[in-house]
């Protein structure tokens, strides 16, 4: 999502100029909120206060953005270079949660993932196992309206970093969402990139 690569660049540079930028935060424990089913109150109940708060269009429809984010400018990220970051973004509609998006550029919990495997899921044929076996475990989930299809659900992958000095920074960012029917098989792929490794 675009929105995410705006953050980690604001959040980044604010780390690189203070040492630090935002509040760590504890991702929530497995079940813990459920995409599709939890409410805009647990998610505050769960994460506390979102510290940014927005909007965002998506199938035609305002999504509420919770968004909770912390960089470290002098630490070691992902990469050699990277300024280690994370995000955990959380979209509702009409108080309902529909979309959750983890992203991480920090050695331990980064969620990079190989773009170059995303020529093999098939529309129509690929199933969520297939695709979790090919990629791994996905870092976000969502369901309609943050996905085109009412009834399906869609696996969320994606990662974004940022390298280089406060006055020449180069931010990167690629994000997967796969969507699957009522049977678990591929119904869309949007995958999009921006920026430099």
């Amino acid at each position: 999502m675009k929105r995410t690569l705006q953050i980690f660049a604001a959040l980044v540079t604010t780390a690189v100029l203070a040492g630090c930028a935002g509040t760590n935060f504890k991702r929530p424990d497995p079940g813990a909120l459920e995409v599709g089913k939890s409410t805009s109150a647990q998610v505050t109940q769960v994460m506390g206060p979102a510290p940014q708060t927005g909007e965002s269009l998506r199938n035609g429809e305002k999504l509420k953005v919770h968004r909770y984010a912390y960089a470290e400018g002098a630490g070691t990220g992902k990469y050699p270079g990277v300024v280690p970051a994370r995000a955990i973004v959380f979209l509702t509609h009409n108080d309902l949660l529909v979309a959750e998006e983890f992203v991480s550029s920090f050695p331990t919990d980064a969620t990079d993932f190989d773009d170059s495997k995303v020529a093999s899921i098939v529309k129509g044929k690929s199933t969520r196992s297939e695709v979790n076996a090919l990629l791994g475990k996905p870092n976000g989930k969502g369901v309609y309206p943050f996905i085109k299809t009412k009834g399906e659900s869609a696996d969320i992958y994606s990662y974004s970093h940022a390298k280089g000095s406060v006055f020449n920074m180069k931010f990167y960012s690629k994000n997967l969402i796969v969507s699957y029917d009522a049977k678990g098989t591929v119904s869309d792929v949007e995958y999009t990139s921006t920026g430099e490794k």
